[in-house]
């Protein structure tokens, strides 16, 4: 499934839960339980590439100190 266009969605009361979500196409709405599921693994692949990303600068301001290149200096040159 693609990108959508405009206001495909919405929602018919003040708070945005699942019982008010609204569908303006002719999809079916999606179940709780899918959006759920969903958006923990959403959360889990943005928690693990957060947590990669600083395993790697870890890793990269290891090595240049290892290196020879000062804290000042890496911090200088990379921001790490």
């Amino acid at each position: 499934m693609g990108m959508r266009v405009g206001g495909w969605f919405g929602f018919g009361g003040k708070e945005k839960t699942y019982a008010n979500l609204i569908i303006h196409t002719s999809d079916e709405k999606p179940t709780q339980a899918w959006l759920e599921t969903e958006l923990a693994s959403q959360q889990a692949a943005w928690d693990a590439a957060v947590a990669d990303e600083a395993t790697n600068k870890a890793s990269a301001k290891s090595k240049l100190v290892d290196l020879g290149l000062s804290e000042d200096e890496i911090s200088a040159a990379f921001g790490i």
